[in-house]
């Protein structure tokens, strides 16, 4: 919840009402552009007011010239994307993590087609007080920000532009796709939903019309994207979070699993310091060892990460799980002899 504005000493109670609005005026436009999914409903309970103040204050806004308007599609308030406030002061620690993301990430190409990021941070770096540039200047060259390593992304760029103006206008896209030991695809129309980066690699989801369901597509794996003129509609009980259920990491199985691992005393700490999964849970035992559950849809992303732990870790449920590491193990060292 917003906390009220604080009135500024000697201001007149004629006026307070009229500053207490003020400053929720601009605090509902920089919601609005700062990021979308704002319904009238979530500004009321974000500013504390009811839904209809806030619309006599989106009202306000339109008739201060805002190119402010209500998008039947999402449900939500969104303002013209050619709009831009003025550049708000940052200070220091504000400034930094800014820079930190834009020129780390993007100028680095830490994440693919993010270099318009580095552009936009140096265009701000531009703006700010030469006091918080010299500031900047004696504390970011001490920063290092480094993801794991991914592809530079060369010949996906113009997927990846595709796919994002498609998303942009809501047209469907006809696309050719090579499908692992399949091959390619028959052209298929796609409705893109959602890019996704994830790991190392850009994906994008939304409905596959040759399977009539949503899947998760990478975009290096497209041979073909081209627009059409057929529109598209994101169905409003459509979210990322919903699709990818309790899935490890992309994958969502159709089966629901209860997971129990043991690691030992050696891995336990720093298995223990990292957020793995949303459902996990951690209990150490008195012989320095943890124990680690959680709940996952499907066993064919988290039988990996087991994998890669080798013999720090041990599977205790499900029997399906310690199967399937066993195998693998098996095969593993039947690849190097006796």
């Amino acid at each position: 919840m917003a906390e009220e504005a604080s009135l500024p000493p000697r201001i007149s109670k004629a006026l307070e009402g009229e500053y207490v609005r003020l400053h929720r005026v601009v605090r509902i436009l920089q919601l609005i552009q700062g990021q979308d999914g704002w319904s009238a409903a979530d500004l009321a309970r974000e500013c504390n007011v009811t839904k209809r103040t806030i619309h006599r204050d989106l009202q306000l806004l339109q008739a201060a010239g805002i190119p402010l308007f209500y998008d039947d599609e999402s449900k939500f308030y969104r303002i013209r994307r050619d709009f831009f406030m003025k550049p708000v002061e940052l200070t220091l620690d504000e400034a930094l993590a800014v820079i930190a993301l834009g020129e780390h990430i993007g100028k680095k190409s830490q994440i693919p087609f993010m270099q318009s990021a580095a552009r936009a941070v140096a265009k701000i770096k531009a703006q700010l007080p030469g006091k918080i540039q010299r500031e900047l200047d004696g504390v970011d060259r001490h920063m290092v920000i480094r993801l794991g390593q991914v592809s530079p992304g060369e010949g996906t760029q113009d997927v990846y532009a595709k796919v994002l103006a498609a998303q942009a206008k809501r047209c469907c896209l006809r696309c050719v796709y090579e499908s692992g030991e399949k091959g390619f695809t028959e052209p298929f129309i796609f409705k893109p939903y959602t890019l996704l980066f994830e790991r190392r690699a850009w994906y994008v989801i939304g409905h596959h019309g040759g399977h009539d369901a949503v899947r998760c597509l990478k975009l290096s794996r497209f041979t073909l994207v081209q627009e059409t003129d057929h529109p598209f509609v994101v169905p409003s009980s459509f979210s990322l979070k919903k699709h990818l259920g309790n899935a490890w990491r992309m994958i969502r199985g159709e089966e629901a699993h209860s997971i129990k691992l043991r690691f030992g005393a050696r891995f336990a700490e720093n298995i223990a310091d990292t957020h793995w999964h949303d459902t996990q849970k951690i209990d150490w035992n008195a012989d320095g060892t943890i124990t680690f559950r959680c709940k996952v849809d499907g066993l064919e992303e988290i039988v990996w990460w087991v994998m890669s732990m080798g013999p720090n870790c041990q599977v205790i449920e499900p029997k399906e799980l310690r199967d399937r590491v066993k195998d693998l193990a098996q095969k593993t060292l039947a690849m190097y002899g006796n």
